[in-house]
């Protein structure tokens, strides 16, 4: 009975190796799948921390989707948690509001409804544009390159929006 010796996982030679062919990947698994840069990175390190405490356990042909495993329930996990945290913060905040008027509250709340309503109103390309640059804060250069247009027509679509919107509400 011959028996051939797996590499071992807690050799440090080995993890370091295995470490250093396969951060970059995951790393970029994790940014392209997220979209959060930082976090990619911190979430790439745990999942090797934890191989690493693990190491006796996994073995390294099963090391490589141990880590991507890890990695991508931690980050899963952390999406989970930051949408319990948005929620929470906007139920708190609503609730904080003592000092302002019923009325106030509901002249705001309704114009709140009023400018959703006619963003919606919008056409899709002034609604685009309208929205990148209003709410994801990017520049009209930046647009222009998303949509495939020119800075000007960029500048158009949002003044035409901004027409439109002011028109609709009465402002």
């Amino acid at each position: 009975m011959s028996t051939t010796k797996q590499p071992n996982t807690c050799d440090e030679i080995i993890f370091s190796e295995f470490f250093k062919s396969h951060i970059k990947a995951l790393r970029n698994f994790l940014y392209y799948k997220f979209g959060n840069k930082n976090q990619a990175e911190d979430v790439a390190q745990d999942a090797f921390i934890k191989l690493w405490q693990n190491c006796a356990s996994v073995p390294i042909d099963k090391a490589k989707s141990y880590i991507y495993t890890i990695a991508n329930n931690s980050t899963l996990n952390e999406i989970a948690h930051q949408k319990v945290v948005l929620k929470y913060e906007k139920n708190f905040t609503g609730s904080d509001r003592t000092n302002e008027s019923p009325e106030y509250l509901l002249e705001e709340k309704q114009f709140q409804t009023k400018l959703l309503k006619a963003i919606e109103n919008l056409n899709e390309k002034q609604r685009i544009a309208f929205l990148m640059h209003r709410i994801d804060k990017k520049k009209y250069s930046e647009i222009a390159e998303a949509l495939d247009i020119s800075v000007k027509a960029v500048e158009k679509r949002i003044h035409l929006a901004l027409l439109n919107l002011r028109k609709e509400i009465d402002i």
